[in-house]
């Protein structure tokens, strides 16, 4: 065998080691991403490197000089982010893509000419797409890698045993621009969509957003109102506006809300229906106010019938979304605080006349948030004379409801919500301790994302991507765990309360729900639970759902000051 032979196998062997291992992905840090890839890279080199000895030239050496030392930075530099990473191997990817280019133009065999181009384009937008869409390049990039390594690897074995006869090597070109134009039409159209999926939905929060009220200003004060008309429904007015509240401990804060009242008030002080939207995520932009449908992000249900009666709707954006953060997703005393501050605020515009009491709705995440608002309305906001409350298929039991997340289809994105609020509120709990390696980029990257956002589509094949292997350790133990139990709406209520659950829901367990019902009516709650079978997450609250005419008339009930009934013992499902 020929020393040319020897070393197309001896570089066939390394590439497919090096693509088995990428394809394999047994990564358990950073330091293993980074050796894996900077292996991956160097063994690319090294073929390339063959390539240019055999004639490609000193474009064709640059080439893969850029890409063997870039995988020597990535080995003599631990500690980088993924992110860096894929920042790193980015720019020697888009040295040998341009390598490529250059090689494409100096001439040759045209269908050497045509694919060294094709690769080089594939090259730069593999780039672009990884650094525009960072939540699946550890994912893509690493598999892509792996398998062009393997096909790499096992062509050089079989240049080594065949020889460079003329038909292999006809073959071998042959095969070289059919690979390159498969990388073209799988390259360029992701890094299309990936950089057009960056728009957000909504608008950015503006100067409205931000305030600096004066010292000793009590939490629930009115500090601005704007009018807002965008997605009311017909015979609407709105106003957003912007209040002072409190963090946990107590910590001053910001949030803002959407006040909706009938165009035509009748005369005297009109009812007051503090809403709790559902998740629509965590991130600044995700704030209802500054959505195209500001209502239906947050699946308010019953609308037109409340506006018809007269009641006008105050509903917050929780603080930390539109004001600055961080959100307090499914952390009850900020979620509760920014309900309640919301209504004592309203109750002081100029241009509305609202009654003393209010009665609270929430669904989902506002479900959490209204059954929050009513345990501490009592000591914190006595003045919010709240009534009664009404959750919507709340999430409630947030320990069964984050190991449901783990298993639940797309469960990851929620997930994302949860640890990266938590994260941010409670110094005891670390995001990177609760998510593998390999999954902490494209969850990190989810909880930026709104579900209204056109990017979310991004989040659901990130989801598919990192499937039941997301977490590192179980999220319902350890700090993390013990903060969800805190945030468990489980203390009693001293007002009446609604909860509907839908018997075909996939987001929030009937059967947990039951549990948590069962505990509030042992707590001594008076406690309506109703049960709606057919009905799953969001066809509760559509508009046709039987739940939403029941809210209706418990809530008219609740103005009225008729006495209310519980059905504890908790009634079974009925099938």
């Amino acid at each position: 065998m020929t020393t040319e032979r020897v070393q197309d196998a001896v570089v066939g062997l390394a590439l497919i080691a090096v693509g088995l291992l990428l394809v394999l992905r047994p990564f358990g840090s950073t330091v293993l991403v980074a050796l894996g890839i900077a292996l991956a890279l160097i063994a690319a080199a090294a073929g390339a490197a063959l390539q240019a000895h055999r004639g490609g030239g000193p474009i064709a050496y640059a080439g893969a000089a850029a890409l063997a030392v870039t995988g020597v930075v990535l080995l003599v530099w631990p500690g980088l982010s993924i992110f860096a990473i894929a920042v790193v191997a980015g720019v020697g990817l888009i040295v040998w893509g341009v390598s490529r280019l250059v090689s494409a133009a100096r001439g040759g065999p045209a269908a050497d000419r045509v694919a060294d181009a094709l690769l080089g384009v594939a090259a730069i937008a593999l780039t672009v797409a990884a650094l525009a869409w960072p939540g699946v390049t550890v994912f893509a990039a690493t598999f892509v890698a792996g398998v062009a390594l393997l096909w790499m690897g096992l062509a050089r074995l079989y240049r080594a045993l065949r020889g460079r006869t003329e038909g292999p090597a006809r073959t071998h070109r042959a095969v070289r621009l059919t690979a390159a134009i498969l990388a073209v039409a799988v390259a360029v159209p992701l890094a299309v969509l990936s950089v057009g999926l960056h728009r957000g939905a909504g608008e950015q929060p503006g100067p409205f957003y931000s305030a600096d009220p004066p010292a000793g200003t009590s939490p629930g004060t009115l500090l601005r109102t704007e009018r807002f008309d965008r997605g009311l429904p017909a015979g609407a007015q709105g106003w957003r506006i912007l209040y002072t509240t409190t963090r946990d401990e107590g910590v001053p804060a910001l949030a803002s809300a959407l006040v909706v009242a009938p165009e035509t008030p009748q005369a005297g002080p009109r009812p007051v229906i503090a809403w709790a939207h559902g998740t629509t995520g965590i991130a600044r932009d995700c704030a209802p106010t500054l959505l195209p449908d500001p209502l239906g992000a947050g699946a308010t249900p019953g609308v037109p019938q409340l506006l018809d009666s007269g009641a006008v709707l105050v509903a917050t954006d929780y603080l930390g979304m539109g004001t600055a953060g961080p959100s307090p997703y499914l952390i009850g005393q900020g979620e509760g605080r920014s309900v309640l501050d919301s209504v004592r605020a309203a109750r002081q515009m100029r241009e509305l006349t609202l009654a003393p009491d209010t009665v609270v709705w929430g669904h989902s995440q506002g479900g959490h948030a209204a059954l929050w608002a009513g345990i501490l309305a009592p000591a914190y906001a006595p003045d919010a004379r709240v009534i009664g409350v009404a959750a919507l298929a709340p999430a409630s039991e947030l320990t069964a409801l984050a190991r449901g997340l783990t298993s639940m289809a797309g469960g990851d994105l929620l997930a994302a919500y949860v640890l990266k609020a938590y994260s941010q509120t409670y110094p005891d709990v670390r995001f990177d301790d609760y998510v593998k390696v390999q999954a902490r980029l494209p969850m990190q990257a989810m909880a930026a994302r709104c579900l209204a956002d056109p990017a979310v589509r991004v989040s659901v094949i990130e989801a598919l991507l990192i499937g039941d292997g997301a977490y590192a350790t179980d999220p319902t133990s350890g700090p993390l765990g013990r903060r969800l139990t805190a945030n468990t709406p489980s203390a009693s209520l001293a007002m009446p309360a609604l909860l509907a659950q839908g018997d075909d829901d996939q987001v929030i367990d009937p059967a947990a729900q039951r549990t948590f019902v069962q505990a509030q009516c042992a707590a001594g709650t008076l406690l309506d639970f109703r049960q709606y079978p057919g009905r799953d997450h969001l066809s509760l609250v559509a508009a046709d759902s039987p739940a939403v005419a029941d809210l209706l008339t418990w809530t008219r009930a609740r103005l009225a000051s008729e006495p209310a009934t519980g059905t504890c013992p908790v009634p079974q499902p009925a099938h």
